[in-house]
């Protein structure tokens, strides 16, 4: 009797310890679900394998500063960054100067919240196959029907919308003066690489870009060159969407720009690194109001 007794309860109190573990599991997974995760991206205007880098410790770094789950999700192209951050799906990105009023265009309250230093003297270079005799723009409008060139993506500020612009200054029509109409490298990588090899005579192409290559020895100067640098405009931004303080908690939006402030070269020097600075600052919308201008005049955006 007192056997069969202890048996019984024995079988209830494993069940009963089993449906509070099950509970707990549920809750646990219920809360984790419903925590929001800061989804972060960027443009993809250089090697992949340095972005993921980039952003790897970059997610990591934010996410022990703020406190919430961080997620970085790439993107196949320019386009698909700006249409997930327009549709809700990014919620921190690291935008060019034309991506990004492309972006605060769909997402009016979205805000720039921070920029490189360098940011608000950015340039483009043009380069050359090295045996051209190519020292400035008006001698590419002297010779225009001669070569060819490549942009980098149709998006890029650097590496098209400011280059086509100096262009059309200099009194150059870029889909008509040329031997042939431009082409689109889809990053700054492939445009100095596709000029090095000779499928194409002149590219253009982020400054910072070029510089590194250069320097890193990845580029054949016996073989490719640059030859002018535009004047300085502003590029790259941080924008946030604007509804961070409410899906985050108040004041997120701020907590977000300091942690981009905070980012130092003596304790974050490899994060800074990839992102090609030595710190971030403040910045606003009202800085891309001539790219989009320029944007405009072009015919990029409406």
């Amino acid at each position: 009797m007192n056997i069969t007794y202890h048996v019984k309860w024995g079988k209830c109190a494993l069940l009963i310890l089993v449906l509070c573990l099950l509970v707990v599991s549920l809750a646990c997974s219920s809360s984790s679900e419903s925590e929001p995760v800061l989804k972060v991206g960027g443009i993809p205007d250089q090697d992949t394998e340095r972005l993921a880098r980039r952003y790897s410790i970059f997610s990591d770094y934010l996410e022990k500063e703020l406190g919430v789950n961080v997620e970085y999700v790439p993107s196949a192209n320019y386009a698909a960054v700006v249409t997930a951050f327009g549709q809700g799906e990014l919620q921190l990105a690291f935008f060019g100067g034309l991506t990004g009023v492309q972006a605060r265009q769909q997402n009016p309250g979205a805000v720039a919240i921070a920029q490189r230093e360098n940011d608000a003297t950015f340039h483009s270079k043009f380069i050359a196959r090295a045996d051209l005799d190519l020292e400035s723009l008006e001698d590419v409008k002297e010779q225009a029907g001669e070569y060819t060139i490549t942009f980098g993506s149709e998006s890029s500020t650097s590496g098209h919308l400011m280059p086509r612009h100096f262009l059309v200054q200099t009194g150059i029509e870029p889909d008509e003066d040329f031997r042939t109409p431009p082409s689109y490298s889809g990053s700054h990588d492939n445009t100095w690489l596709l000029v090095e090899s000779g499928s194409y005579d002149i590219g253009a192409l982020n400054e910072e870009v070029w510089d590194r290559a250069v320097q890193e020895g990845k580029v054949d100067t016996g073989r490719v060159r640059d030859f002018y640098t535009t004047p300085d405009y502003f590029d790259y931004n941080w924008t946030a969407q604007g509804d961070l303080d409410e899906v985050y908690g108040d004041g997120f939006t701020s907590r977000v720009q300091s942690a981009l402030f905070r980012l130092n070269p003596e304790e974050h020097g490899k994060i800074l690194e990839l992102f090609s600075t030595e710190r971030f600052i403040e910045t606003n919308n009202a800085n891309y109001d001539a790219i989009e201008g320029v944007a405009r005049e072009l015919g990029m955006i409406k």
